[in-house]
């Protein structure tokens, strides 16, 4: 195996260990997942806390190529809803990995979230961009919002429907999907309210502060 594909193997097998036990997982459990020595996980990372942050930036891109993926591609006669949901169940161990940063909390976690905020809104702007997506009074707090939404969403349901102790990363992302995806859909598409009455007074109670 060489260097770049040991350490791809780690960093990928540490995601999903990650996902599964949470941080507490040792690097012994990492490098028995990956197949290879323990001595090998910190030559290639210098400690578990090298490899978390690798792990970190990893999951953020695959997160930020599968947001600017679904607006580029709309779900249509080209890309059908079975695909997508298939895509998103293969993605269940990064989905896994964010909210189990989420939960540890600390810096690492708001660092974590940061990040994720920014690549939110780079990719809203995409969307806007493209005329897939109404632009906002405050595209910066938008983002920050359904980060919040998201997230928060995903933890709820996991604590309605826990899952079984080790469970797979992508049977519980491809379950939270079925359960959750036509109010999202609906959501994103339509919103709730039927006139602009709060937004407005909203709008004016700010510019009031000023």
């Amino acid at each position: 195996m060489s260097d770049l594909t040991a350490r791809a193997t780690v960093r990928d097998s540490a995601i999903a260990v990650f996902a599964r036990d949470g941080f507490s997982a040792s690097v012994r459990t990492i490098a028995e997942a990956a197949g290879v020595s323990p001595g090998l996980v910190i030559h290639h990372f210098g400690s578990k806390d090298g490899l978390r942050a690798e792990c970190d930036t990893h999951v953020l891109e695959q997160t930020r190529n599968r947001n600017l993926a679904s607006l580029r591609e709309p779900v249509g006669d080209d890309v059908a809803l079975d695909h997508r949901l298939a895509d998103l169940a293969d993605a269940g161990p990064s989905l896994m990995y964010l909210l189990r940063s989420v939960q540890q909390g600390g810096d690492l976690a708001r660092t974590f979230i940061e990040r994720l905020v920014a690549d939110t809104e780079r990719s809203m702007a995409v969307g806007v961009a493209a005329g897939r997506i109404r632009p906002s009074l405050d595209e910066a707090a938008r983002a920050r919002y359904l980060v919040a939404q998201s997230i928060g969403a995903m933890l709820v349901d996991l604590a309605v429907h826990p899952p079984p102790d080790h469970a797979d990363s992508a049977a519980i992302v491809a379950a939270y999907a079925q359960r959750t995806m036509l109010p999202a859909a609906e959501y994103a598409t339509h919103g709730v309210l039927t006139d602009t009455t709060v937004l407005d007074a909203v709008v004016a109670y700010r510019g009031s502060e000023r």
